[in-house]
């Protein structure tokens, strides 16, 4: 086991990088409402002719990290990370010791501050945000999704199990599953209706498209330092395994899920796809949004799962909105309509003690993997994750403001999740936006969101 030393300096602690006055010479990144120079979220772009390249968000533009490599402008630990970032993937960069990001970071935000004498350089470097395609951000091997709200535990527990929502499980240990890595995709990708096993109304099982296709607002957490095998990570050394996050949709098929999950869990309705953002919000540009775990009553102490830096700032607070859009309401122009909001601070398990916990048994980690948080809710109704909970099953349907009803999804409508981060101190920074498009089971036409595929 790693070491059980609580050093806080796993955690990422506020540093320059951070300092809300902070102006770059590039005008556009100044006060950007999602990536200003305190961001720099990282990912994978691609322009026409070329192959992909890891790149850095700043204002409306990216830094080719591949171009930048070959001017080499860094020193010590930077430019070694630098060097990592020529490929097509941000693995081989995740996989590095924390020391490696921090450098990085830091030596980032100086040439990109204003008086910087390497302006030129940075500048031969940028490319047009509008200009690219994103790619995936890495390769993703592994993908894990958790349970982490107690809120959305108990309101879906409410609807199956009304005298006994919360199983006597939940608040010992952080409740997850494994998924399928392979059908992970990006925001735009268009959601084909799937077809499964589910009962009829004379509670026979029979195969067809769902209906009750459902999403899920979660978190996606990415895993940087791999781990040893047979080696758990201590929860002391959590955070230095922790890369960063973006935007996830966990889609879901209720039907198909209720028929299927007995005795082992979900299967095919949750294996079609699961939708992320395509940057990665760096634990580094996550420290001002750092905050103590929400508490709870009756939480027991389960030492395996607790230490002192988690207890102070083990919680990030992300806001996370949801909006749907109908084909009714494109058609008639009317905006989307926001379902709900929420933050990950009101999680009842931590980042920290997802990783750990998941490598309690010895199973080892890799950089790249991704976990989902679970179905983020909030204490308030209008705080829903998903259409389970805002329709209790689809017992209420949701009132539309053109006089439409959904209980769950219909072919054509247009679901977008935001997140986004707000201090005190007035920053502001993007987490990621992951937006798809529902086709019915015989379609299956692109769709694309300009906006999107430079976001």
């Amino acid at each position: 086991m790693e070491s059980d030393t609580d050093n806080t300096t796993n955690l990422v602690l506020l540093d320059e990088t951070h300092d809300v006055h902070l102006q770059s010479w590039l005008a556009c990144a100044n006060q950007h409402p999602d990536y200003p120079i305190q961001n720099l979220p990282m990912g994978v772009f691609k322009q026409t002719g070329t192959s992909a390249r890891c790149g850095v968000a700043i204002g409306d533009y990216i830094i080719d990290l591949h171009a930048l490599a070959q001017q080499n402008p860094f020193s010590g630990l930077a430019s070694d990370a630098l060097k990592t970032l020529t490929g097509s993937t941000l693995n081989a960069f995740m996989a590095l010791d924390k020391a490696y990001s921090r450098a990085f970071r830091l030596a980032l935000s100086q040439v990109l501050r204003k008086g910087a004498r390497e302006e030129t350089l940075i500048r031969n470097t940028l490319v047009d945000a509008n200009d690219v395609h994103m790619c995936m951000p890495c390769e993703i091997k592994d993908y894990t999704d958790f349970y982490t709200s107690i809120y959305h535990a108990t309101s879906v527990g409410k609807l199956f199990r009304p005298d006994n929502p919360l199983l006597p499980n939940y608040q010992w240990l952080p409740i997850g599953y494994h998924g399928r890595a392979s059908s992970i995709q990006l925001s735009g990708t268009p959601v084909k209706r799937p077809l499964g096993q589910r009962l009829n109304q004379q509670e026979q099982p029979e195969l067809g498209p769902t209906k009750k296709l459902d999403y899920e607002v979660e978190l996606g957490i990415f895993v940087g330092r791999p781990s040893t095998q047979f080696q758990p990570i201590s929860m002391a050394q959590a955070e230095s395994h922790f890369f960063g996050v973006c935007m996830l949709n966990d889609w879901s098929a209720r039907d198909i899920q209720a028929w299927e999950y007995q005795p082992l869990g979900p299967f095919l309705s949750k294996n079609f796809i699961t939708t992320i953002s395509p940057w990665i919000t760096t634990a580094e540009a996550l420290a001002p949004f750092r905050t103590s775990p929400t508490e709870y009553e009756s939480r027991p102490y389960v030492d395996a799962l607790n230490s002192t830096s988690n207890t102070q700032a083990g919680a990030l607070d992300i806001k996370m909105c949801c909006t749907l859009q109908t084909e009714k309401m494109r058609t008639d122009k009317l905006p989307p309509m926001k379902l709900s909001e929420t933050s990950f601070k009101h999680a009842f398990w931590t980042i920290a003690q997802m990783i750990s916990h998941h490598t309690q048994t010895g199973c080892n980690l890799n950089a790249g993997d991704l976990f989902g948080s679970g179905t983020q809710s909030g204490p308030t109704p209008d705080e829903a994750g998903s259409l389970l909970e805002l329709t209790e099953g689809g017992k209420l349907p949701l009132q539309l403001p053109n006089g439409e009803q959904r209980t769950f999804l219909e072919d054509g409508d247009i679901i977008e999740i935001r997140g986004y981060c707000t201090a005190p101190s007035g920053l502001r920074l993007s987490i990621g936006t992951v937006t798809s498009h529902v086709l019915s089971s015989e379609k299956n036409n692109i769709f694309h969101s300009t906006a999107e595929a430079t976001s």
